[in-house]
């Protein structure tokens, strides 16, 4: 693991070893929306759908585009900055040391805007926009204290109540499970009772990096009817690349360490299509209603990862005592010392939520325009999809794949997550006409339900797969704008700061209650997170 580095942690032991796929919480890192766009766009949180005229309308109301009356061509790029994110994370006299970046410059958006004029006041609009619609720059660190649990006690219970797959293990059985459903010996260990030894752990570290972006190319066709109506559609096409590196860590009771490191990277491609309409329903006013609805991003993905797990330390036992059936007392093989890692590649599909929007938009002259967007999003009803088949054209020479709905990993993500409202208002001022000033605010209301939480019981590709145990539920993200712009004939030139902030609480593990033996339940103790960003954009625009 090159982006990752260890001065002195603990861990645990996962019960299956690859990678985390096709899983509600890996969904929703490919799934949330950003506030993305150009400056003015930001500037004005977004609030744009009713009020158009801006190129970043495509991706949510593409009839915004439609209110252009001349030809523009458009640039942006800008930085982003992590604040209250560190590099380590330290719990007593146990760190973790990782090469994660706080800052990057983006380049965000290019596109061109080719407006036709018609009769009666019409016009017809062909625009074609990039733009990156999800950075995913994120550092992630959380440490805490544990009683009476750890990651390999997951495994220990998962197996004593025979969840996936544990019941076929037998005497000989001392490891975990590899992709290819083999068990590797050397790190777990049968006692007589016929459960699997583990170790409670005292402490817990989590550092994360992750990074990559998924771009997002739009076509658009939007027009007008006379001055009152405009209409518009979206073509979608996006191009995902999402890498991670991560290392847990746990301080465990009987002195000895365990760390698992964890790198996924996600590339694929997806579609969507998108519709809307403005309408002002009084001719002799400028207030504007708009209207829209996104389809799912269609997402055909691929994912490889590499896992790494070792247990060691100076107070590794070869064997402990239990008591055997008939009560007498025997020496058990314990785990023993090394590395274990392996590799995976994995294919999967995922349809994202479908979106609805409305809007109002309002300008006062020619110095002040507000507008107000609500829009929402089913991310409780994301599918997840299991590529199962395919068929071969011969006529046309190609190779056509068939999947499936993961109804398992479907009602998970039913019963963790929830429909996603985000509400957005913005304002612009114009003091001079060659000067704007800009505002904005957004409120999204969080996406996990109160007690959410990664199950790891299910019958599911996503658990089966998976090489971590840890999650975050995130709580609801506010975001903060404003903007400057400066307008010279037909040069634009505007500027935009963005600052969101979320909260969210992180869990190491599941928390499982074993039905039949209390001694087996395993409750993690969670810890407060944030995810706070700033952003700085710079958009230029010329009109043709």
């Amino acid at each position: 693991m090159n982006h990752l580095k260890h001065i002195l942690f603990a861990s645990a032991l996962v019960a299956s070893m690859s990678a985390a796929a096709q899983e509600t919480y890996q969904d929703t890192k490919l799934a949330a929306s950003q506030l993305t766009g150009t400056a003015r766009y930001v500037g004005m949180g977004g609030a744009m759908e009713a009020l158009g005229a801006d190129i970043s309308t495509i991706s949510t109301n593409p009839a915004g585009v439609g209110l252009f009356r001349k030809n523009q061509i458009s640039l942006t790029a800008g930085v982003i900055a992590q604040s209250g994110a560190d590099n380590s994370v330290s719990f007593g006299k146990y760190a973790i040391d990782f090469d994660g970046k706080k800052s990057h410059p983006t380049f965000d958006q290019v596109g061109i805007v080719w407006s036709t004029k018609m009769r009666n006041s019409s016009a017809l609009n062909l625009a074609f926009n990039y733009h990156k619609s999800t950075d995913f720059g994120q550092l992630l660190n959380a440490a805490n204290s544990l009683t009476k649990a750890s990651q390999n006690k997951l495994t220990a219970a998962k197996n004593a109540e025979g969840v996936d797959g544990w019941s076929s293990v037998d005497a000989n059985f001392g490891g975990y499970k590899d992709n290819a459903g083999k068990y590797q010996n050397g790190l777990l260990s049968l006692t007589s009772n016929g459960y699997l030894s583990y170790a409670d752990a005292q402490s817990y570290l989590f550092g994360q990096y992750q990074h990559g972006y998924i771009g997002s190319y739009d076509f658009n066709i939007s027009g007008s009817i006379g001055n009152r109506v405009w209409l518009g559609l979206t073509i979608g096409l996006h191009d995902v690349h999402y890498n991670s590196h991560s290392l847990y860590a746990e301080n465990l009771v009987d002195g000895n360490f365990s760390d698992s490191y964890e790198q996924i990277k996600i590339t694929g491609t997806g579609y969507d299509v998108k519709a809307g309409i403005i309408f002002r329903p009084v001719e002799e006013s400028p207030f504007r209603i708009g209207a829209y609805v996104n389809s799912p991003v269609f997402y055909d993905l691929s994912l490889s990862a590499a896992h790494d797990l070792s247990m060691y330390g100076k107070n590794a036992p070869a064997t402990f005592q239990d008591k055997d059936a008939a009560g007498n007392i025997v020496n058990v093989p314990c785990y023993t010392l090394g590395d274990k890692g392996q590799t995976v590649d994995y294919d999967f599909r995922l349809n994202t939520p479908w979106k609805v929007g409305v809007s109002m938009g309002h300008t006062v002259g020619n110095y002040l325009a507000l507008g107000a967007t609500y829009e929402y999003a089913w991310y409780d009803h994301m599918d997840n999809r299991v590529k199962d088949g395919g068929y071969y054209d011969y006529y046309w020479g190609d190779y056509y794949e068939s999947s499936s709905s993961d109804d398992a990993m479907n009602a998970d993500t039913r019963a963790n997550l929830k429909g996603v409202s985000t509400l957005k208002v913005g304002a612009e001022i114009k003091p001079t006409s060659m000067l704007s000033l800009r505002f904005g605010y957004n409120y999204v209301s969080p996406m996990f339900r109160e007690n959410a939480y990664r199950d790891q019981s299910i019958g599911s590709n996503g658990v089966d797969i998976a090489t971590s145990t840890d999650y975050t539920n995130w709580k609801a993200m506010n975001r903060f704008t404003c903007g400057v712009g400066f307008n010279y004939e037909n040069l634009n030139i505007d500027v935009a700061y963005q600052y969101a902030t979320q909260k969210g609480d992180f869990y190491p593990f599941m928390s499982y209650v074993n039905k039949d033996d209390a001694t087996l339940d395993n409750l993690p103790t969670s810890c407060k997170v944030d995810n706070n960003r700033h952003q700085l954009l710079l958009t230029v625009g010329y009109k043709f």
